[in-house]
């Protein structure tokens, strides 16, 4: 089956003459190839606290940006390996957070069962969407339409409940407290396990059949669906296991900082970004979301004194990269570089 698969997806990219929005690359087929970038990307996040460890508002940025890695790398399996652009990430992530805090305060169940039901909320939510945007054919613009009006309606949604959500004041939320979840080194070394679990999934997602079939659809739905690719069946894989990873993340943040409100998962606070990152970092890469990250992280600071005309700059962003870099400003430099580079050592192997 996983050989069927290859052949049809190696066609599939043929016939489509390059993803139009990321890159049909196949995975390392060794382990040590497949997995060793991810060790080296987990040991270089560990050293972080190294330098500013000592620094509760430093760590509490360092924190901040990996959330929305993690963010990153479940938006990164629903749009950049199936060509779903949901536009809720920051909804999908707030459904999480605000259900492990009510389960846990107001229902007083245990932590790890109110992250356990969060995090199903969530997968069974956006398993929905794509459900939905499959069954009415929804290309990739009629999706983020569908998906946009569902964070719309969640933001509502959390305005109403306010006996539950807290409303416009939002939710302090007291499990976790007096735990490793509120020290800042502690929490960020949690979020940097969280991210390279999900890399580790998404890996190997990659390396599977469910990676074959990812990669064929998002290249061409057509001819994958010629080749006997299911297209609704993976794209809902991709919308369960992307929304699961971004409830759970909104759920553990919701514990580690304390404190949730309508403003910390807004579409602009958080959908905007995480495009960003992906848009910079390569959509449907492995490291597209730990680069774009990185590289937000000081963005976002060097602008924090314009306020929200950040957000304005971040959309001129996002339109310049995916006109003028489709599959990411990264892998388009690393494009670039590859014949020189390959020139360089051609010309010293005649020089020698």
């Amino acid at each position: 089956m996983g050989g069927r698969l290859k052949v049809e997806s190696d066609a599939v990219a043929e016939e489509s003459h390059g993803a139009p929005l990321g890159v049909s690359t196949q995975p390392p087929t060794s382990v040590m190839s497949a997995f060793w970038p991810i060790a080296l990307a987990a040991a270089l996040l560990s050293a972080v606290p190294l330098w500013l460890g000592d620094s509760r508002l430093m760590m509490g940025l360092a924190i901040d940006a990996l959330v929305f890695g993690a963010y990153a790398v479940g938006f990164n399996l629903i749009f950049g390996s199936t060509n779903q652009l949901f536009l809720c990430v920051g909804a999908l992530a707030g459904t999480g957070g605000y259900a492990a805090a009510i389960f846990s305060d107001k229902v007083e169940l245990p932590m790890g069962v109110a992250l356990v039901l969060a995090t199903a909320i969530a997968s069974a939510l956006g398993g929905l969407l794509s459900w939905v945007a499959v069954r009415r054919s929804l290309d990739v613009i009629f999706t983020g339409i569908v998906t946009l009006a569902f964070s719309l309606s969640f933001h509502n949604l959390l305005l109403g409940q306010r006996e539950l959500t807290g409303g416009e004041t939002g939710f302090i939320v007291s499990t976790g407290s007096g735990t490793f979840l509120r020290d800042r080194v502690s929490a960020y070394y949690l979020f940097v396990g969280l991210i390279v679990v999900f890399l580790i999934v998404f890996r190997m997602l990659q390396r599977s059949h469910v990676g074959w079939a990812f990669r064929a659809l998002r290249d061409n739905e057509l001819a994958a669906e010629l080749t006997g690719v299911s297209v609704a069946r993976y794209r809902i894989y991709a919308g369960l296991i992307g929304s699961a990873m971004l409830g759970l993340a909104g759920a553990v943040y919701a514990f580690s900082d304390g404190f949730i409100g309508p403003s910390t998962f807004a579409f602009g606070h958080v959908d905007v970004r995480v495009l960003v990152m992906l848009a910079f970092g390569g959509l449907g890469t492995l490291f597209g979301p730990v680069v774009g990250t990185v590289v937000f992280a000081v963005l976002d600071e060097l602008l924090i004194d314009f306020g929200q005309l950040r957000t304005v700059f971040y959309g001129f962003l996002i339109i310049g990269l995916f006109l003028g870099f489709k599959r990411g400003a990264v892998p388009a430099v690393v494009d670039f570089l590859r014949p020189l580079l390959r020139r360089a050592g051609r010309w010293r192997t005649r020089s020698s």
